[in-house]
């Protein structure tokens, strides 16, 4: 048996590893700091967690590892930035040398290798995988030593703690990370809210002291940026408002451009890696060509990069032609928030993607995990995060769904452990 089959036959026939319930609520209730807070995160997201891990070989961690370093190497090239950062808003057009926290990489596994479906530079999640991670228990030590993948908690938070100081370190030699702001529009509400206190928890474990605020919450003065009348060393990015463009973010806005605040991920980041309209570049051995990428980078990239394409009025009618094997994504969007699989779009909602911007994305299935639900087996989908740093994968995790897209709605999906299946 192959190394990929391994791990597709560990994925349908494999239940012998799972959350040991009364671990993870030991350990969320210890880093969340309150008492019955599990009891309330299942309540409030019944279907963030999964209990089943997904599988994955050791080709298919090598063959993403060849594709994120093809990236890097390719945002390296001069000619690349000026071709991407000529679609963004003016205030990304400058590099503050951050490199950015939390890439990640999304993939769905498939015959012929790992499919880059899309790169998110400000991805949730990671520390309540961390969570799921280091809570999986095996029903026996056979299979316990059968796998790799186990997550150490205490080194991998030393890790993350590690990448914001040396994003400060960055942009300001010799500073001391004193104080993080994590920010988001309204988080409270924000169905992730669970992991920004896990955030807030971790940088007080490691003496920095750390809040979580929406945009409006912040003052400049005299160069400083201020939360509740104290400065703020650096702060962590979660805005879906990626450009910093509306009113709420104003402040941010003034202090990004005038370096008063180190900002991660920031806005050039978003637009050298994240806009959706750069996928149209990374598979394309023509325009890759002409940027002065090299063979094996190309090779790699069009390999592992389906074919994309930016939807204009002059290809609206073969792409409406061709729309069953398509996947449309806005160029700027997040959370598979306004994406159609093009089987199930209509007219009024085609004319609705001409009037704005999106890419058209061959269409890839996505490999499936199958879990015990009620006694019964139930297949879903998956999806396959990488989690990186200076193209540097730190961490595997997985979503789980049934549906169109990722989601967190659905009986036995989530966020959900990953391991690396035996040989290679």
């Amino acid at each position: 048996m192959t190394d990929d089959s391994l791990a597709n036959s560990l994925n349908r026939h494999c239940h012998c590893i799972n959350v040991d319930q009364g671990v993870l609520r030991a350990s969320l209730e210890t880093r969340l700091g309150e008492t019955g807070a599990w009891a309330r995160l299942q309540d409030s997201h019944p279907h963030l967690l999964a209990d089943s891990p997904v599988f994955i070989s050791h080709g298919q961690v090598a063959q993403i590892k060849e594709l994120i370093a093809a990236i890097e190497r390719v945002v390296s090239l001069e000619s690349y930035q000026e071709e991407v950062i000529g679609w963004a808003p003016p205030i990304a057009r400058d590099n503050p040398g951050a490199h950015g926290v939390f890439f990640g990489y999304d993939f769905h596994l498939t015959n012929d290798g790992p499919q880059l479906i899309e790169i998110n530079t400000n991805a949730g999640g990671a520390l309540l995988l961390l969570e799921v991670a280091s809570a999986q228990q095996a029903c026996c030590n056979e299979v316990e030593n059968f796998v790799t993948g186990r997550v150490d908690t205490t080194d991998l938070e030393q890790t993350f703690v590690a990448m914001f100081r040396d994003e400060l370190r960055t942009q300001r030699p010799g500073r001391e990370l004193r104080r993080v702001a994590v920010v988001d529009e309204n988080p409270d509400e924000q169905y992730l809210s669970p992991e920004f206190t896990l955030f807030k928890t971790m940088f007080r474990r490691h003496n920095i002291d750390a809040l979580v605020t929406g945009p409006e919450a912040f003052l400049l003065e005299d160069g400083r940026l201020l939360v509740d009348e104290k400065p703020v060393d650096l702060v962590y990015n979660r805005l879906t408002d990626f450009y910093l463009q509306s009113p709420a973010c104003a402040v941010l806005n003034r202090a990004y451009r005038d370096a008063s605040a180190v900002i991660t991920p920031s806005p050039y980041t978003h637009a050298v890696y994240a806009n959706k309209r750069n996928l149209t570049v990374l598979c394309d051995a023509d325009r890759l060509i002409a940027l002065g990428a090299n063979k094996p980078t190309i090779a790699t990239l069009v390999r592992g990069v389906p074919r994309t394409e930016l939807v204009t009025a002059q290809n609206a009618d073969a792409l409406w032609a061709e729309r069953k094997r398509l996947f449309f994504k806005p160029t700027c969007g997040f959370g598979s928030r306004g994406t159609y699989k093009g089987a199930k779009l209509t007219r009024k909602t085609w004319d609705s993607i001409l009037s704005d911007k999106y890419i058209a994305q061959e269409l890839v299935a996505p490999s499936e995990r199958l879990v015990i639900l009620d006694g019964n087996e139930q297949a879903l989908k998956l999806d396959v995060r990488c989690y990186t740093y200076k193209g540097e994968i730190q961490l595997l995790g997985a979503r789980m769904y049934r549906g169109q897209t990722t989601n967190f709605r659905t009986d036995g999906g989530g966020l959900a452990a990953v391991f690396t299946a035996p040989g290679g």
